[in-house]
């Protein structure tokens, strides 16, 4: 068995040559492909991927101010709603503090009318009760007559032993009086 030294493989430069790169008598087709690779890779963006991206990003932004705008619109709904719920809440409040005062005027009122008919019953048993003593008054004065007449007619008795007239007593107690 023999062994073989040789390869077929190359390394693609030349013994004692440059690496192909950087080999400047290659620059001239290496420019050559760079320019055309440059220009269809150009025309490749220019005409398809950038026009689909701007659309794409043009989209996004139309979405995006959309969603701007009607979060906005609902912002401003939302506090309108607001304003509103807030009036009506101090209507509310306004109108039961009217009803409230209303009502408190209306039992006050009440109360004052019921308290003068009061009064004016109280006064009136008063009156009917001094009218009461003025009688009674009047009659135990019209009685202390007769018993002051009584008493002086008992006493005269008593003192002088002789039965004296009631009749007498009074005359004398209304000279007394008198």
């Amino acid at each position: 068995m023999a062994t073989t030294t040789e390869t077929t493989e190359t390394t693609g430069q030349a013994e004692g040559g440059a690496f192909p790169p950087l080999d400047s008598s290659t620059f001239p087709s290496q420019l050559f492909w760079l320019v055309i690779f440059f220009a269809l890779l150009y025309t490749l963006l220019s005409r398809l991927v950038l026009p689909r991206l701007g659309a794409i990003m043009a989209a996004r932004k139309n979405q995006i101010d959309g969603d701007v705008a009607r979060a906005q619109s609902l912002k401003d709904e939302t506090e309108a709603a607001l304003k509103a719920y807030e009036k009506s809440l101090a209507d509310a409040r306004s109108n039961a503090n009217d009803i409230g005062k209303a009502t408190r005027d209306k039992a006050a009122a009440v109360a004052d009318s019921q308290q003068k008919s009061l009064d004016s019953q109280l006064a009136d048993k008063i009156k009917a009760a001094e009218d009461q003593i003025a009688k009674a008054k009047a009659k135990a004065m019209e009685s202390v007559h007769d018993i002051a007449a009584e008493s002086a007619a008992d006493i005269v008795s008593k003192l002088t032993g002789a039965k004296t007239l009631k009749t007498a007593a009074a005359k004398a107690v209304a000279a007394v009086k008198n």
